[in-house]
């Protein structure tokens, strides 16, 4: 399938992309030579391969789920300017 100039300016009409008519030339060949490659992707016979998520068939590697870190929740409650219940209290910014 390959475009017209026509079809190329409507395409970029469509997508609001401001096209020189010195560009157009350039951007009908790019666009189908992506076009050409789309038709030969779709032409390969997969007939059979399984889908992947990742080409690379690894496994993540994950961390045991402990905790790490001690609480710390007091301490930086203490060096805070204003605390009430547990929680920090900030100056209304908005009416």
């Amino acid at each position: 399938m390959a475009l017209e100039r026509s079809e190329v300016e409507k395409i970029a009409h469509l997508a609001r992309l401001g096209l020189d008519e010195a560009d157009l030339p350039r951007t009908t060949e790019t666009l189908n030579n992506i076009l050409g490659l789309i038709d030969r992707m779709q032409a390969v016979d997969t007939e059979g391969v399984e889908p992947l998520a990742h080409p690379l068939e690894t496994v993540q590697r994950l961390r045991a789920d402990e905790v790490t870190e001690s609480d710390h929740h007091a301490s930086y409650q203490t060096i805070a300017p204003a605390v009430e219940e547990g929680l920090y209290l900030v100056p209304k910014v908005i009416e």
